[in-house]
């Protein structure tokens, strides 16, 4: 089977997103969130791996040790929340996460809002402009 194209990866991802928040209102536990995202992208066809360890490396040692909430096809991290809004320190972590496993792509998202937060994010800088 051919590997589907990276942006397509993303669409199919949001897609399965925005159909666990049509299911699951606002108001439940991150885990509750990342459990039914997890069923709805493997119920399309998707690789997920959950609680993914994330090492970072300093030099030659290793300095410390996250775990990553889903990494998607071996190509896109997404870090869940569940918070009323999202902020900076959030986007930094997720950059941080992309950093340390060398993937490019990542998505945020938020059901802890009235409605879904996403933002997706880079471990290079890209500008606006194409």
């Amino acid at each position: 089977m051919k590997a589907m194209d990276i942006e397509e990866l993303i669409k199919k991802i949001l897609d399965c997103a925005f159909t666990v928040r049509q299911y699951l209102a606002q108001g439940f536990e991150e885990k509750i969130y990342k459990n039914a995202l997890v069923i709805e992208l493997r119920d399309n066809g998707i690789e997920v791996k959950t609680e993914v360890p994330c090492v970072v490396h300093y030099k030659e040692h290793i300095v410390g040790q996250y775990r990553v909430d889903l990494l998607v096809e071996n190509r896109v991290i997404v870090e869940l929340k569940a918070c009323n809004t999202l902020n900076l320190a959030h986007e930094v972590q997720l950059v941080n996460y992309l950093t340390a496993m060398r993937i490019d792509h990542g998505l945020l998202i938020n059901y802890g809002g009235e409605r879904i937060e996403c933002k997706r994010k880079y471990r290079v800088y890209r500008s606006a402009q194409k």
